[in-house]
This record gives C-alpha cells, sequence and structure tokens, in this order.
C-alpha cells in the first residue's frame, strides 16, 4: 500500500512516501518515513460548496439518536462512528485512525513487532490472508495466501471491520490465539498461534548451484535497497569472484513496504528508463522515478518469482523489471494492489488514511485489481519423487564394456542424494526459474 504521509502545518502539509503493506489497518506491518517533500491540498478557493441539506440531515439524526437512543450515547462516540463511516464506504484502504492505530504506524520503523506475522485484506466481508510473513508463527504454523479468517478466537468475522479485526489478532508476545480459516472452499478448521516479537529479515541469499543465486525479498524496509547491494556483491563473492550465470529474484508473499526500497531494487537491475510513477488529484502526487545507468546485478539472466502474495512494492518491482524485458517473470498472478494512500493528521493525534492516487508500471500499465500477469505461469505444486530402488544401468552388469573416451563408469550405487538439502529441491517453483535460467545459458552458448 502506498502511503502519502502528511505532517500538519498551518497552511501547507509536508509528505513522506511508503508503499506500505496491505490493508486498512496494521496487521502486525512496519511502515516508515522517507524523505519529505512539500505538498499542498485542495483551498477553501476552489472547494465545492458545502452540501447545507445534508448537513442539516445529519445534525437532525445525530440529535434523534441522542434523544430516543435506548442508551445514552455520547457526542464524541457518535461523531467517531459517523467519520468511521464516511471511510468505511469509500475504498479497503481508506480509514480513520484513532490514536493506537496512528502511534503505531509512526513508531513502526524498525522491521520489528508484535503479533502474528500475517498480512490481512477484506474480501466480501471477510478478512483475507494477503501473505505470511517468512519465519513467524503465522508462516509456521502452515497460514497460506488466500485463507479466509472466519473467526477469532471462536468470534465470527463476518462484517468485521478490518481495523477491529487486525485489534483482535494483536497481543502480548507469548499469549495464543486461535483462527478459524477456510482454505479454497473447502471446510474450516483451526489454527492456534503463539504471539511473537516480529523480527522481520528482509533479504536472504544464497547459490543454488554453483554459478547461480537467490535472493529473497521478504519484505520492503528503508534499508532493504542497500541489503540487496550487499547481497549480490555477497553472492558474487561466493561465486569464487566469477559473474552469477543467473539470478532468481523470490518476490513471492511479499506484502509491501517502502517506496524508495522498491525503486532501489529495481535500479540494482536497470540502467535507464522509468520505474514507477503515480497519478493523482492532490497538488505533487504526480512523482516519477527513473533508474540510474549504474548495474549492481551485472546483467545477470533473471527470473523473478511472484504469486497472489505479491502486492503493492513487490509488483512495482515485478512490473518494472518486466516492462523493461530484464527477466522472466514466472509464478501466478500477483495481488493486485496498484493505489496510493495518503496519511493524514489531524489535530488529535489521530489522521486519515485516505486513497489519493494510483501507481503505474513504465509502460503505463495500473496494477489496480488486476495485479502483474506473469511471463510463465508456473503453479505451486507438492513434489514427490522417485527412488532408484534397485534399478540398474549399463555400468552395474557384469563384464560391461568401458567407456571409449576414457570417463569412468556410473552404476547406479553412485548415484548419491545431496548432502544437504537444497530449496529448490522441495520448491516446485522455484526449481522451475531454475531450470528455466539453465535453459537460457544453453541457448546462448554460456
Amino acid at each position: 500500500m502506498l502511503h502519502l504521509r502528511h505532517f500538519a502545518r498551518p497552511s501547507t502539509l509536508t509528505l513522506a512516501l511508503v508503499l506500505g503493506l496491505h490493508g486498512s489497518a496494521w496487521a502486525q506491518q512496519p511502515a516508515t518515513d522517507l524523505a519529505p517533500a512539500p505538498v499542498e491540498l485542495e483551498t477553501s478557493k476552489n472547494k465545492a460548496p458545502l452540501p447545507l441539506e445534508e448537513l442539516r440531515t445529519f445534525a437532525e439524526v445525530l440529535d434523534r439518536i441522542k434523544a430516543a437512543y435506548v442508551e445514552p450515547v455520547d457526542d464524541k462516540t457518535l461523531l467517531e462512528n459517523a467519520i468511521k463511516g464516511m471511510l468505511s464506504n469509500l475504498d479497503p484502504h481508506s480509514a480513520y485512525l484513532e490514536p493506537e492505530a496512528f502511534a503505531e504506524l509512526q513508531e513502526s520503523t524498525s522491521g520489528e513487532f508484535g503479533g502474528l506475522g500475517i498480512e490481512v485484506g477484506q474480501e466480501d466481508g471477510l478478512i483475507k490472508v494477503v501473505s505470511p510473513i517468512d519465519d513467524t508463527p503465522a508462516s509456521k504454523a502452515g497460514i497460506e495466501a488466500g485463507d479466509l479468517i472466519v473467526k477469532i478466537d471462536g468470534k465470527p468475522t463476518k462484517g468485521l471491520s478490518m481495523m477491529d479485526a487486525v485489534s483482535q489478532m494483536r497481543g502480548k508476545p507469548g499469549s495464543s490465539i486461535t483462527l478459524t480459516l477456510v482454505r479454497e472452499g473447502g471446510r474450516p478448521f483451526d489454527v492456534k498461534l503463539t504471539r511473537a516479537v516480529i523480527k522481520v529479515q528482509s533479504v536472504k541469499s544464497q547459490l543454488l548451484e554453483p554459478g547461480y543465486g537467490y535472493l529473497r525479498v521478504t519484505q520492503f524496509q528503508v534499508n532493504t535497497g542497500e541489503e540487496v547491494g550487499k547481497a549480490l556483491a555477497q553472492l558474487k563473492k561466493n561465486n569464487h569472484g566469477q559473474k552469477l550465470s543467473g539470478l532468481v529474484l523470490d518476490l513471492r508473499n511479499n506484502p509491501g513496504g517502502v517506496l524508495q526500497a522498491a525503486v532501489e531494487v529495481s535500479d540494482h537491475f536497470l540502467t535507464k528508463g522509468l520505474i514507477v510513477y503515480t497519478k493523482g488529484r492532490i497538488a505533487n502526487s504526480e512523482l516519477r522515478f527513473n533508474a540510474d545507468p549504474a548495474d549492481a546485478s551485472e546483467h545477470v539472466p533473471l527470473v523473478i518469482l511472484i504469486n497472489g502474495g505479491s502486492a503493492s512494492a513487490s509488483e512495482i518491482v515485478a512490473g518494472a523489471l518486466q516492462d523493461h524485458k530484464r527477466g522472466v517473470v514466472m509464478g501466478t498472478d500477483s495481488f493486485g494492489k496498484g493505489s496510493v494512500q495518503t496519511v493524514l493528521p489531524l489535530n488529535n493525534d489521530r489522521a486519515l488514511k485516505l486513497t489519493t492516487a494510483l501507481y503505474y508500471t513504465p509502460n503505463g500499465r495500473s496494477i489496480q485489481a488486476q495485479g502483474i500477469v506473469p511471463d510463465i505461469e508456473v503453479a505451486r505444486a507438492k513434489l514427490t519423487r522417485e527412488q532408484a530402488g534397485d534399478s540398474l544401468r549399463e555400468a552395474d552388469l557384469a563384464g560391461h564394456l568401458g567407456n571409449g573416451n576414457g570417463g569412468p563408469d556410473r552404476p547406479s550405487s553412485t548415484q548419491i542424494a545431496s548432502d544437504s538439502p537444497r530449496p529448490q529441491d522441495d520448491d516446485y517453483q522455484l526449481g522451475q526459474a531454475l531450470n528455466l535460467l539453465k535453459g537460457l545459458n544453453l541457448t546462448r552458448g554460456q
């Protein structure tokens, strides 16, 4: 989710751009400020006149409720509920932030936060998992992108607001919570989790095989761009200082993060051209980000993995690399979160989070509600491997002829499994990405 965060001044506001995570609330999600830039909002000179008749109706409804409702209701509660109602019917990502939620947004800058490690959205009045975060209670419990949360500690979530659902899922680290999930139209099942302090490692990397690297970005935090640069250098070092033959950039189940980090990561693989731009109604909301000539990736052959849990910042990176034909996008359709949110502080420790613009890929594609479509669709699959068993090869037969080229015999007994498991052995999509990179190198004569 892209936030244009504003900090109030007498006549102008300053903004910072954050491509935050999903949902109209923060389900254990960090967001971070970037360098501010000036922006001006619409002034009273060009505003439409106030709808006096509707305001009279509003005041009359307020007065009738106070006078006739079965229990007394104070003005503050009625007015705050009215504000929430105004925002609830706009779009899923606009919200009224009460002091606690606004404070959490401002403080969540370190990549360390409490909760379950689950990013959520809303679908047909139900809370839907956008993605579990790596190495958190949610991912360890097997929660998957697309799961519907139908109950929280036995209480139905149907009709529950995003903010209320997130509030119920938060809690003291070490405390337990039970989520009732429905997966792909199946029967509901319970998952018991223990809340924890979530420490997010945004970048992970390793060599899959000699010459072939793997780079996983779990979230886009302030320093993610720098960390990706370091990871690329480390992969080359681990490859005996030689340029990689191929790289897999894994953005699956990455729900987003800081816009500038998405731009920086894209820039590591691009040497020129547009990366992303935004368009909206408020002044200065039309922003453009371009690549610089440096190429930390050395133009290594690239496959980008995405799925339904790849959103916001992930879609910016995948869309930019796809439009520039810098790599092959593989996997399944991404989430489709392409709107821009502006966080507008109010004068009472509260704020509005308001959708104000859309962002676009270099070729002018809006990702909103469509997502990034992969170049090669590869669905997730479970792998089952055949065992060699007692099968024989020519080299096992007594009296077999030797190899005329002087090569060693290769009987079946020499087929020994790898000493340590490799990520691609149990990850079908990753294995297919690696195979594609190998195929590309073969056809290029490498």
